[in-house]
């Protein structure tokens, strides 16, 4: 029987408890980060702490998304054309659901690596 993962688990990522999970988690967490966090150690030796890490990460880029959002249009009015604009928002958008869908993932991943475990609900 093999473990249950809820919707929104990362592909990438073994379930939990499965061989190596956590090797997995760790590679995709790093994959997710920035480049510059594969040079700390302890980010790689403690996976848990890298998953805090990868949370905060991606709640900043999806503040970031939201900032750029909510100022695309009185920003880049008087440099850039109507649809060059919309079409700056619309990426926006696409960034943000991105995100969104990144940020549960990270998530499920952080509270496994806390020891959580899914269950299927009927």
């Amino acid at each position: 029987m093999s473990a249950y993962v809820p919707p929104g688990w990362p592909g990438q990522v073994r379930p939990p408890d499965a061989p190596d999970w956590e090797v997995t988690a760790a590679n995709w967490l790093l994959d997710i980060c920035p480049p510059e966090y594969r040079r700390y150690s302890g980010l790689r030796r403690h996976v848990v702490v890298l998953a805090r890490f990868a949370v905060l990460h991606v709640e900043a880029d999806q503040a970031a998304v939201r900032r750029g959002l909510s100022e695309a249009r009185g920003d880049l009015k008087d440099v850039a054309s109507q649809a060059v604009v919309e079409a700056a928002v619309q990426t926006f958008l696409i960034e943000d659901a991105r995100l969104g869908s990144l940020r549960r993932a990270v998530g499920l991943v952080e509270d496994a690596l806390r020891g959580r475990r899914y269950v299927a609900r009927l």
